[in-house]
């Protein structure tokens, strides 16, 4: 004969052991979904972690490359500077030098016209004097000449 609570029990036994069953299958699941979920949390901190790090080294790598340009630039225009101040210093030493030399040229013409004028002076007075010389000599002897003339024309109409 049957027991009319077998089944009840039975019953009893199957739907506590799929309660059980049930919330071990939901517990799983529950604690797999924290895994994927904390799985993901960890992949995204870890993309967002890589993401701004590479954006940090792209930053630096930038932010070096523009300092080098700017540095390069720099350094061009440095030594622009320094060859137009050379250029500038050449061109000061060229006019320097060309101004001294126009002196130098003014000095040396002073002295040779200096020089010119004494030799001028000293020619126009040797020539005076030659003149005056010659001048005293054909005096003395055109009246040496007069004197001699005189003295025959005396002689030869006195004598006569």
């Amino acid at each position: 004969m049957r027991d009319p609570y077998f089944f009840t029990g039975l019953k009893k036994i199957i739907v506590e052991i799929l309660v059980v069953v049930v919330v071990v299958v939901v517990v799983i699941l529950i604690v797999v979904v924290v895994v994927i979920v904390v799985v993901v949390v960890v992949v995204v901190v870890v993309v967002v972690v890589v993401v701004v790090v590479v954006a940090i080294v792209v930053t630096i790598v930038v932010v070096a490359e523009v300092v080098l340009v700017v540095a390069t630039s720099a350094i061009i225009v440095v030594k622009v500077v320094v060859v137009g101040v050379v250029v500038v210093v050449v061109a000061v030493v060229v006019v320097v030098v060309a101004v001294l030399a126009v002196k130098v040229v003014v000095v040396v013409l002073k002295v040779v016209v200096r020089v010119v004028v004494v030799v001028v002076v000293i020619v126009v007075v040797v020539v005076a004097v030659v003149v005056v010389v010659v001048v005293v000599v054909v005096v003395v002897v055109v009246e040496v000449v007069v004197i001699v003339v005189e003295v025959l024309l005396f002689l030869f109409l006195f004598y006569k």
